[in-house]
């Protein structure tokens, strides 16, 4: 093996593991190796085998190798580009991967119109498959037919996959209508911090499941002779909480309250779907939901989540940072009418469409103009809030978009342990993000972005937040290792190019 593939192998697992907030010594106790041992092969001095470096991917759940290619994707990014033209945003990933897991409650077949093709939702995919549901995609790739078995083989599920996705802990509710004892990996996805589950034990507890955390794994025990006797109440207003409350709530046979619920938007399609499988759901929309269950549910099913108003801000911080007139089609309003507002307070200069709906039926979208503008920071700093308030995904959008304004903008990130740090990237590619601790940035602008080569994030939001950066500066960049856009994006680099972006897929080893 050729010391200068040892050599950027090394960097790359260095890059990695630096990235997930590990020192040598826990990435040593992981492997179950020396401190030692990881110090080498990051220097290169070290012969490393192929299912090595796939332990150690796996570890940091980053894609340090990808079998049967060369190795891990980049992205080459000529900036200082105009963007122009329409583009669509697509469907929900967050919709899409709870709608999967809702249709574990169906013993019919479901149908999902436009589902966003994203890793995200392939490991869920995965996971489905290992355990016995029939899953094809059909229409040309565009949509997904689920038939579940008679019986799911748990024992047999594929853990690996489960264990890089933060989304298979709403496998809870669900799974607890189909078998008394289960269990199910630990989840993972985003490196945002620790994020405990303790909400949704105690919202799933009203109905009868218990969980214990063993290494690795939580192990479920249903008690059937458990049923809500008084509203639930969420001690977080999550969104995926509330899912998997809806979840539970759907197969049992009465009335189940949910209060505190989460009325984001993957929360109201979910609440869409079930209603589609028979379930009747009052108050979507609004922080209590009463959910009228039923003991079985069996029926074909065709359902279209609605588009995702997270990528729809992704498009417009792009039309923004690159000082773009760019229109994007199908934005579901709704959920981003604080966003436009404090946008709209900033100067931005914007042209809105008359109103129509979602392919459900029920979510409003409509097309939005954005044209080149002169912004000022926000006189408020920028949080998040549960719906209707600014959503918490579009929170580090706005440091990309601040960097542009003349001024000084605030940025509180209060949900997550360690997403604010990695807005500090940023600073590579010119701007002035100052970190005044884990939760809080002060963006400066505006910002003469420049060109640099750098490691993505490990977090969805600020990866692509540094690559809408990198559009705007001048020169070529270079992204590496961006398998976690790849989570929640469909297609990105190749759908910025067609509206005027130059960006090249590549690998190295």
């Amino acid at each position: 093996m050729a010391e200068d593939y040892l050599v950027r192998i090394g960097k790359l697992i260095r890059d990695a593991r630096q990235h997930r907030g590990w020192t040598q010594s826990q990435l040593a106790e992981a492997l179950g190796t020396s401190q030692s041992a990881v110090n080498r092969i990051e220097r290169g001095n070290q012969n490393i085998s192929l299912e090595m470096i796939a332990r150690i991917g796996e570890a940091l759940d980053s894609e340090i190798v990808s079998l049967g290619y060369s190795g891990p994707m980049h992205l080459r990014v000529v900036g200082g580009r105009s963007l122009s033209g329409g583009i669509d945003v697509k469907t929900s990933k967050n919709a899409c991967v709870a709608l999967l897991c809702a249709t574990l409650l169906n013993a019919g077949r479901t149908t999902l119109r436009r589902v966003a093709r994203i890793e995200e939702v392939f490991r869920i995919l995965e996971v489905l498959n290992s355990i016995g549901v029939r899953t094809r995609w059909i229409n040309d790739g565009n949509d997904l037919e689920v038939v579940p078995p008679a019986h799911l083989n748990l024992d047999a599920m594929d853990t690996e996959a489960a264990r890089r996705t933060r989304s298979v802990i709403m496998f809870l509710g669900p799974l607890m209508h189909r078998a008394n004892r289960f269990k199910i990996p630990y989840a993972g996805g985003c490196d945002l911090g620790t994020r405990t589950v303790h909400p949704h034990m105690a919202a799933l507890r009203h109905f009868g499941l218990e969980v214990t955390a063993t290494t690795g794994s939580y192990h479920a025990e249903v008690d059937r002779s458990t049923a809500p006797r008084r509203p639930i109440v969420l001690t977080e207003r999550g969104d995926t909480v509330t899912e998997n409350a809806l979840l539970a709530a759907a197969r049992y046979p009465g009335a189940s309250v949910i209060r505190n619920a989460s009325s984001n938007y993957m929360v109201q399609d979910l609440c869409f779907f079930l209603e589609q499988l028979g379930v009747k759901v009052e108050g979507i929309g609004t922080t209590t939901l009463t959910v009228h269950g039923l003991a079985t549910i069996d029926c074909d099913v065709d359902y279209s989540p609605s588009e995702d108003p997270v990528e729809a801000m992704s498009l417009i911080a792009a039309a923004v940072v690159t000082s773009s007139e760019l229109t994007i089609r199908r934005v579901p309003i709704e959920f981003l009418e604080i966003e436009l507002a404090v946008l709209e307070e900033m100067g931005l200069d914007h042209e809105r469409s008359a109103e129509y709906r979602a392919d459900n039926g029920r979510t409003r979208l409509l097309d939005l103009t954005v044209r080149p503008s002169k912004l000022k920071a926000p006189l408020d700093k920028i949080h998040p809030m549960p719906f209707p308030g600014l959503n918490i995904d579009n929170v580090p959008f706005f440091a990309a978009i601040a960097a542009t304004a003349q001024g000084s903008t605030l940025i509180h990130d209060w949900v997550y342990d360690n997403r604010a740090i990695y807005l500090t990237e940023l600073t590579r590619l010119g701007a002035a993000v100052q970190l005044l601790d884990p939760h809080r940035v002060l963006v400066d602008g505006p910002t003469r972005w420049r060109s640099a080569e750098m490691m993505c994030p490990p977090a969805l939001r600020p990866a692509v937040v540094v690559l809408l950066a990198m559009l705007a500066a001048e020169g070529t960049s270079v992204l590496r290792n961006v398998y976690v856009i790849n989570r929640g994006y469909e297609e990105l680099a190749e759908r910025l190019n067609s509206i005027g972006a130059q960006i090249e897929t590549f690998r190295d080893i």
